[in-house]
């Protein structure tokens, strides 16, 4: 295995590869299935993105704080996933974007459950001086799922499949082997869990680290759900059987990118890689505003994939430099829920924007944010020295 690369930081990389296998086989069909076969508009999009990501949220903050006080992080792991890749597949079942809104949230609500533990338990499981590969690694093999995610649903349409809901229905099976995978390969790190009663909900964090989260949720305001960007790709003209291809693409550049940004942010530290992917977020949804045709699309999913290699695995390795080791869990429980917390009413004003002032205001929107977020954290959060050289 590679260095600092772990069983347990490798078993859950392969978890959220066949996870995420089984997600992405829906995922970018499903603003197809809701807009096209379901009646709904991009308001509704919007609103089940945001609803279900915000009542993850709450939950990703419940469960983390609760993974500090108990000894198996695992068994938190194990019914997270497991709800999820029992709800996922029901999608095919739905007869109304009302019913997409509750199967989504039901899926969301897994997430909420696992994350948070399963994110502690890669700290508690990896070298502090190699947080930024290890999380790097487990971000890598999620966007593997998602690469591969869609190259299968391209198949199966091609070839075997023709109705969505089958499609939908065939997507639980990868779920279910990362749940075995949880079952029989997943161990507990040692540790000894906090002995304090009540769970805090009322206290964020004090210091630098609550300085980062209210930074990270400014930022989340203005990043909106992916599925405005595959919308973007169908109204520029994007036949519909070329989104899961786009969208495989868009996996493969973060993919490749996120374990050796995590690496360099081992070397030159995280603040400053953080704050290059949200130039780059802000570059791209400028972009996404005035792109115009196909090939401009393809090129900006490519640009907005080097956003995630920067930042998703980066985030998290800056935020265990900040916490204490006792508080993990509950310190990605409050950055799940500072990000969570912002995906509702993202993703309703983009929405809303797009629907009644056009495809180009809401990115200048999200792009003008993400130019505030990265100057605010440069100048609000300091790096805390143990995370290595930061250049200022």
């Amino acid at each position: 295995m590679f260095k600092g690369i772990t069983g347990n930081v490798f078993i859950l990389g392969l978890v959220s590869f066949f996870t995420d296998v089984s997600s992405e086989m829906i995922y970018p069909l499903l603003p197809l299935f809701l807009t096209g076969l379901l009646g709904a508009g991009p308001a509704f999009l919007g609103a089940i993105e945001g609803v279900a990501e915000s009542t993850a949220s709450l939950l990703k903050l419940l469960s983390g704080i609760v993974s500090d006080r108990v000894r198996r992080r695992k068994r938190l792991i194990l019914a997270g996933y497991t709800i999820s890749a029992l709800m996922r597949p029901l999608i095919g079942s739905a007869t109304s974007p009302l019913a997409v809104l509750l199967i989504r949230t039901g899926d969301r609500v897994g997430k909420g459950i696992r994350t948070s533990p399963r994110d502690a338990l890669i700290a508690d499981s990896v070298d502090p001086s190699l947080r930024g590969k290890a999380y790097g690694f487990h971000r890598s093999m999620d966007h593997a799922g998602a690469l591969v995610g869609p190259l299968l649903a391209t198949f199966l349409l091609a070839f075997f499949v023709t109705d969505l809901r089958q499609l939908f229905w065939l997507a639980g099976i990868p779920g279910l082997i990362a749940v075995l995978l949880i079952v029989w390969q997943v161990k507990e790190a040692e540790r000894s869990p906090r002995q304090e009663t009540g769970l805090h909900l009322a206290t964020l964090p004090p210091g630098r680290l609550r300085r980062y989260l209210l930074v990270l949720f400014l930022f989340t305001l203005g990043n909106s759900s992916d599925a405005f960007l595959l919308l973007k790709a169908g109204a520029v003209g994007t036949p519909s059987y070329r989104l899961p291809l786009l969208w495989a693409f868009f996996h493969l550049v973060k993919m490749l990118s996120s374990m050796p940004f995590g690496a360099l942010s081992d070397r030159i530290g995280r603040r400053s890689v953080i704050v290059a992917g949200w130039c780059v977020y802000s570059l791209s949804y400028l972009g996404f505003g005035v792109a115009r045709s196909e090939w401009q699309i393809w090129l900006l999913f490519g640009v907005y994939g080097l956003f995630f290699g920067l930042t998703e695995g980066v985030e998290k390795a800056f935020l265990v430099d900040m916490a204490q080791p006792a508080q993990r869990g509950a310190a990605f429980g409050w950055y799940n829920f500072a990000i969570g917390a912002g995906a509702l009413p993202a993703s309703l004003i983009f929405g809303g924007i797009w629907q009644y002032e056009g495809n180009v205001a809401p990115f200048l929107f999200g792009a003008s944010l993400a130019g505030v977020a990265a100057a605010a954290l440069l100048l609000l959060v300091k790096a805390p020295p143990a995370a290595g050289k930061e250049i200022s």
